[in-house]
């Protein structure tokens, strides 16, 4: 399993859909590199101390900072990696530790809030607090996005079978 999953760090073009997958590679690269560094994948999720080591910021994204932390606390939400009622770092703590601007970890804090993947307690901290309708509204926007994917590779010419064999893969294949 691991050579067909390192085989997909190797092939293609540099094109629209190779940058596209390049980055999924990347993002996968970046998870197994802090599950080594962790000693494998924990028994216990809580066993995971510090949320800040599975922050990694690329300051070669387009996307600001603010939204990547937002999208990276987000998964580990959503993976159940931070499970609800877990604290997360203060904005303080984790700015010094990104060494970035603690207007940003606020803002990326604030937009989590709204969004009800966190619930902050004034004098007590951020905590994580995946929302029923949270997980649902996430669902329903990948459902958005993975339709439309599929309208723009069906005008291409993609074929069902092959849009039904990628689905099933799991994005595996390239």
């Amino acid at each position: 399993m691991l050579r067909r999953f390192f085989c997909l760090f190797h092939k293609g073009k540099r094109n629209s859909k190779t940058l596209l997958t390049s980055r999924f590679r990347r993002c996968i690269l970046t998870v197994l590199i802090q599950v080594i560094q962790l000693g494998g994948f924990p028994e216990d999720p809580s066993a995971i101390s510090e949320v800040r080591d599975l922050i990694s910021i690329n300051y070669r994204d387009p996307r600001p900072i603010y939204e990547q932390i937002r999208d990276e606390l987000q998964k580990l939400i959503l993976t159940g990696v931070l499970p609800p009622g877990e604290k997360l770092p203060s904005v303080r703590e984790l700015a010094q530790e990104l060494a970035i601007n603690p207007n940003t970890i606020q803002r990326a804090y604030r937009e989590l809030e709204q969004g009800g993947y966190i619930d902050s307690v004034p004098g007590k901290g951020n905590f994580a607090a995946l929302k029923q309708e949270a997980a649902s509204q996430r669902k329903d926007e990948l459902m958005t996005r993975l339709r439309e994917t599929a309208a723009e590779l069906r005008s291409l010419g993609t074929g069902e079978e092959e849009l039904l064999a990628c689905v099933r893969e799991g994005g595996e294949r390239t």
